[in-house]
């Protein structure tokens, strides 16, 4: 007879996703989307009244308006996703502490460990993404957006020209009229009245279009007739052309990207300061996102009567020190005050530090060493 048929099977099964972990990781999940969003709409429509003026007066096309809405959504998701995870979780377990949930927890087994094991699930693949967002997808949209602002830049002047109206240029020393401007910004039936010194030109043309070429800007004229002469004398000269350049405005624009748009590869290489705070600056993302977690699973129950903003407020004033801790800690590592080996990471060691501290405060040494030595459950 087969005696272990009938035994009960040992230990407990395996499962890679409790109850409680499923419940903790949807709530969460749902809470990160909700601040998240909140705290873009907040910023990028802060940013894009800036970016509507501009459109209003001319500098920026219309329809680089909604390319530059998406970038700076991606621009400000990875700037402010450590700050919502960080406040998801506050307020999940802040939620869970004032409706008994968590003692509900305990008298079944479940201890902080249970609570760090569902909230990492979550955590883990959002710094992962922060990581993605910091590294690659923000430095692209940076570098999108000065492409895109570049470009409008330079053709402002295309951009102000209407039909039926006197467009002038040079200080006023250059003065031109078109009946009409096709799609592709070819004007027709063109008027200018050119300055120089003391000379005074007028030239009619059927075509013309404006074009940066070496030197500035040109505005192109095509079959036309050119009179010039000085103002109360005789002598004029007058001659046709097939097609004739003016010089419209003596600049060229350089694109020089910033730092912020430069590929994460080449700051890697490099061994410049600026170069090296700028890295630092985008692993900072998913260090914060795996920090500010781990300090927030302890800090949701500092005060578990407190309601489910309880803790916002010391929460608030933890993020505003750690954020600008980064910012000041830039320039001291730019001015060599800090070395650039260690550079933000004492930032970080602070911020563990401090989670550490709440942790313990809660359960104690002796627990966490008996917890770490297997004496005590889950």
């Amino acid at each position: 007879m087969d005696i272990d048929r009938n035994l009960p099977t040992a230990g407990k099964p395996f499962r890679l996703l409790t109850v409680l972990d499923k419940m903790i990781i949807k709530d969460l999940f749902k809470t990160v989307i909700a601040v998240l969003t909140v705290l873009v709409v907040i910023i990028v429509s802060r940013k894009f009244i800036k970016v509507l003026a501009q459109a209003i007066e001319g500098n920026i096309a219309t329809e680089t308006v909604m390319a530059l809405l998406g970038l700076k959504i991606v621009i400000a998701a990875t700037a402010f996703l450590p700050a919502a995870l960080f406040m998801a979780v506050l307020m999940v377990l802040g939620r869970m502490h004032r409706e008994q949930e968590m003692a509900a927890i305990a008298s079944a087994g479940g201890g902080v460990f249970t609570i760090y094991r569902a909230v990492f699930w979550v955590v883990l693949p959002l710094c992962i993404c922060a990581a993605g967002l910091s590294m690659y997808a923000s430095p692209w949209a940076e570098a999108q957006t000065e492409l895109l602002m570049h470009q409008d830049r330079e053709n402002a002047d295309i951009r102000g020209i209407s039909a039926g109206r006197f467009s002038e240029y040079s200080s006023g020393e250059l003065i031109f009229y078109t009946e009409s401007v096709d799609a592709n910004g070819k004007m027709h039936h063109v008027f200018v009245q050119n300055k120089q010194g003391d000379k005074l030109g007028v030239v009619n043309a059927e075509y013309g279009r404006l074009e940066y070429l070496p030197g500035g800007l040109y505005l192109i004229l095509e079959s036309g007739e050119r009179v010039q002469g000085i103002p109360g004398q005789k002598q004029y000269v007058i001659e046709t052309f097939q097609e004739y350049a003016v010089l419209v405005e003596k600049k060229a624009i350089a694109f020089v990207p910033h730092l912020e748009s430069m590929p994460t590869e080449k700051l890697w290489l490099s061994s410049e300061l600026a170069d090296v705070a700028h890295i630092q600056d985008r692993l900072n993302a998913p260090f914060g996102v795996l920090l500010l977690a781990f300090l927030a699973v302890p800090l949701a129950k500092s005060s578990p009567r407190g309601g489910v903003y309880g803790s916002v407020f010391i929460a608030f004033g933890i993020y505003f020190a750690y954020a600008n801790l980064q910012r000041v800690n830039h320039s001291w590592v730019l001015s060599q005050t800090v070395p650039a080996w260690l550079g933000y990471f004492w930032v970080e060691v602070l911020l563990l530090l401090v989670g550490s501290i709440m942790l313990v405060r809660l359960y104690s040494w002796k627990w966490i060493a008996l917890k770490l030595t297997g004496k005590v459950s889950v």
